[in-house]
């Protein structure tokens, strides 16, 4: 899940800084409105209009960032596509069989797309805009590195953030918190640009709610990722629901024991900037950016099930 929320996220600061530029560049050369100064008392600000334009402008980067997730993390990470209808490999068939199978148990009626990418790393994700267009991936580093039980086990987690529905989950919330985004960027550039002299405002409060929106992306994303800590211990109770208690925590302690491999790049992909949000938790200040719990936590909340 970890590559998923990490491109989401990045996804998101991405489409809402296009959308501010696209947005100032279309109201400066056709002559639209994009102030939000009444001249009223305090900061005369409309705060009415500008949480409208918020709400829409965040909702709007959160939906879209949805939409491309499967395509966005097939192109990024490689994926292999496994089609049933294809000529497989019998250990590739056997993955297909596995993800359908708990599919079914899931209760899904459409099955998810099933993929593998070359890499060392030992690691899993699901993706997709909606359950009828999901994708669960795993990496060839985890295929062949764990048994058949600890393998099951692993998707059997995948295929629960799927029948979860935790994208489009993670999508409302992260939609609230693009709004905020928006919001508080633009009231903090109209608050600076008071300090420049009249000719120079808009050039100052332009590059400010650049500045501000990206770090109050930042700082949002610590409640993103604080949320994606919850889901996955949700996602473990389900993947034991699925698989049974015993190979999820056998799959647990096997990543647990690959848990270096866990950080590997992908050889295909400069995935540095995703070092922190793989299939391990981190410690430290680096917990709070971490989209999963310390593997300890994980294994210690499912055996008290």
């Amino acid at each position: 899940m970890g590559k998923r929320i990490f491109l989401f996220i990045l996804t998101n600061i991405l489409v809402l800084t296009t959308i501010m530029v696209v947005w100032t560049l279309l109201t400066t050369y056709t002559g639209l409105s994009s102030n939000f100064n009444t001249g009223g008392p305090g900061l005369g600000i409309d705060l009415v209009s500008l949480g409208v334009f918020s709400l829409i402008v965040g909702f709007a980067g959160s939906f879209f960032s949805l939409a491309i997730s499967r395509f966005v993390a097939k192109k990024m990470m490689k994926v292999k596509v496994l089609n049933p209808e294809d000529n497989l490999s019998p250990y590739e068939q056997s993955i297909v069989d596995k993800v359908h199978r708990l599919s079914r148990a899931a209760g899904l009626m459409h099955m998810p797309e099933v993929g593998i990418y070359n890499s060392p790393e030992v690691n899993a994700f699901a993706t997709g805009p909606s359950k009828k267009r999901s994708l669960v991936a795993v990496s060839s580093g985890l295929l062949n590195s764990m048994d058949d039980d600890a393998v099951e086990g692993v998707i059997a987690h995948e295929v629960a953030h799927v029948a979860n529905g935790d994208m489009v989950t993670m999508t409302l919330l992260q939609g609230v918190v693009n709004t905020f985004v928006v919001f508080l960027s633009r009231i903090a550039a109209i608050i600076v640009s008071r300090f420049v002299r009249e000719e120079l405002q808009f050039v100052v409060q332009f590059i400010a709610i650049l500045v501000f929106q990206i770090l109050f992306s930042i700082l949002g994303s610590i409640v993103v990722m604080a949320f994606s800590r919850y889901r996955e211990y949700h996602a473990d109770r389900g993947g034991a629901d699925l698989a049974g208690r015993d190979k999820m925590a056998h799959a647990l302690r096997s990543l647990q024991q690959h848990v270096e491999r866990a950080n590997m790049k992908n050889p295909h992909t400069d995935d540095s900037a995703i070092q922190t949000m793989k299939i391990n938790g981190n410690s430290g200040i680096a917990k709070l950016f971490s989209s999963h719990p310390d593997l300890n936590d994980r294994i210690k909340r499912l055996e008290q099930m």
